[in-house]
Order: structure tokens, then sequence, then C-alpha cells
């Protein structure tokens, strides 16, 4: 019976976040109610509250969804990456902003900027600070790799280059979602400029 429960609880956050994804993209933020998540997801409005304590909490789960499968498919490349430097990383970063929309939009990301910079102590705050993290060590395991197949200069500290390089993108990626009319395309363009001579300088 355990694992029943488990499963339904795990089946109303799904239609919660696939309702709040929904009403986040068609109203905005802060025109979206929490009432209307709870219909479209067909619980109570209770239930919802149940899950998440405010609206600013079901945001920050989309982003922690995001970002965890971002994670997840940043795993295979990190494990076997392509050959190349500049190749290897522009894979990575490539795959972290094709998803990037994937539920999140830019008005959603700004949202969730503003919050976590507003309230850096709070959960929220602290989760977003965390997820940032992840993504970072991500990036220094692929330098680190490429540093062990010889294709990253063996002298140099993976640990800050990959701090670097994720710093990098990461303030691109916050460029996009402020500029509405910039696309995908022209953020990847823009960092692979950037990436390119960082790229052969710590080539070996």
């Amino acid at each position: 019976m355990s694992g029943l429960r488990e499963r339904q609880k795990a089946d109303r956050n799904r239609r919660i976040l696939s309702a709040a994804i929904q009403l986040f993209r068609a109203d905005g933020y802060r025109a979206a109610r929490i009432e209307d998540m709870a219909e479209l997801a067909e619980v109570s409005p209770g239930t919802v509250y149940n899950y998440y304590g405010s609206k600013g909490d079901i945001l920050f789960a989309t982003v922690a969804m995001e970002v965890k499968e971002v994670l997840a498919a940043g795993e295979g490349i990190v494990a076997d990456p392509p050959a190349g430097v500049e190749t290897a990383l522009m894979a990575l970063i490539g795959s972290y902003y094709d998803h990037s929309q994937e539920y999140l939009s830019k008005e959603m990301w700004r949202t969730a900027f503003a919050l976590s910079v507003e309230a850096p102590h709070t959960p929220n705050g602290v989760r977003f600070s965390e997820l940032d993290r992840a993504l970072s060590a991500q990036v220094v395991a692929l330098i680190a790799r490429l540093q062990e197949r010889g294709e990253v200069a063996a002298h140099l500290d993976a640990q800050a280059l990959g701090e670097v390089m994720f710093n990098n993108l990461n303030a691109m990626f916050m460029e996009f979602v402020k500029t509405e009319p910039m696309t995908l395309d022209q953020l990847k363009a823009e960092v692979a400029r950037q990436i390119a001579p960082l790229a052969a300088l710590i080539a070996s």
C-alpha cells in the first residue's frame, strides 16, 4: 500500500507542476493563481498547499526539476566527451541551454533569479545556489576528464578552470533571459565565440 501511496503522491505532484508551468507561461508568474493550478491539476487548493507553501516554492521546484534533468543529460557527456576541448565544452554548455526552456520561460527564469537574490538565505534561495554549484561541479568534472585524456594541459587547475567556464556560461544565460528578443542560437553562438580562445589556451 505504501508503494501505491507514493506513486499517487508523485502523480499529483507531477500534475501540479505541469499545471503551474502552463499557467506561468500563459498568464505570467505574478498573475497565475494557485486556485487555477489546482483546478487544472484536478486537485483541491488545499492539496497544492500540502505540497507547496507558495507560488515561489512551485517555481523553484520547477527550476530544480529542470536542472536535475540537465545534470542527468550532462553525465553522459562528461563520461565520454567528444574529442577536442572546444567541442566538448560546447557540447555540455549546449545541452544546458537547449534544455533551459523545457519547463521555464524567460519570465520564469527572471523571477527565479530575482527571488534567489532577494532572499538568498531562505530554503529556496539556498536550493537555487546548490543547483548552481552542482552545474559548476559538472563543468569542473568535464575539464578534469579532458585533462585525464591529455587534451587539457596537465599543470592547469581543473577546478578553477571549470568554475571560470561556468561563471561565464551562467552570466551569459542571465543576459539571455534579460534580453527578450535573444534566441538560443544567438546565445550559443556568442558563448562559442568566447569559449574558443579559452579552449585554445588550455589545450595541451
